[in-house]
């Protein structure tokens, strides 16, 4: 050995690195999340309160934080959102790498933040192991309703994505794009 500490397969997820996902380790956070997101996708509408507070516990909120059950992700603990974050019904953030969202920020319904992905080449995927990319969406970002936001893309400050969008590469701020691949239309 060269003196240089092990990495941890979590150390690897979140380094962007090939990591086994189904270490022990990570294989227990994904219960913990599971169990938190099944107890908050349960939750009554009337009890705010009940579900702020598993929110809490599952994600890295800064402010006030509103997601309309179903909600869900993979361990939670890599997503952070500002102050009035808003998600509509059936948002799915498979975060097995950072994940940061601004303050102001919406989601429609069944928005999806993937920063999981796998290698291309078939031989070395059959092999089980996968990778993560940040995605990083700016203040005040509006992402429209069935939009898919891909690993490793930044949305800049201020931009709104169409509906059933596919976000594909980085978004400069101040814009609406649309499409897929989503694509800037024009500057708002």
């Amino acid at each position: 050995m060269n003196g240089k500490k092990m990495m941890s397969e979590k150390d690897k997820m979140l380094a962007g690195e090939l990591y086994d996902p189904n270490d022990q380790e990570l294989s227990k956070d994904r219960e913990r999340a599971r169990a938190l997101m099944t107890a908050f996708n349960q939750s009554k509408p009337g009890d705010p309160e009940a579900r702020s507070q598993l929110l809490d516990q599952l994600l890295q909120v800064s402010g006030k934080a509103m997601i309309e059950p179903p909600f869900y992700c993979d361990y939670g603990y890599n997503i952070s959102v500002g102050k009035n974050f808003f998600a509509n019904f059936s948002c799915t953030i498979l975060d097995v790498n950072k994940v940061t969202i601004g303050s102001g920020v919406m989601f429609g319904p069944m928005v999806q933040l993937y920063t999981a992905s796998h290698p291309i080449d078939a031989i070395e995927r059959c092999r089980g192991l996968e990778f993560g990319l940040p995605i990083e969406i700016g203040d005040k970002v509006w992402i429209g309703g069935g939009a898919i936001i891909c690993p490793g893309v930044k949305i800049g400050k201020h931009t709104t994505i169409g509906a059933g969008s596919v976000v594909t590469r980085d978004i400069p701020e101040g814009v609406f794009a649309a499409g897929n691949p989503c694509r800037v239309i024009k500057d708002i």
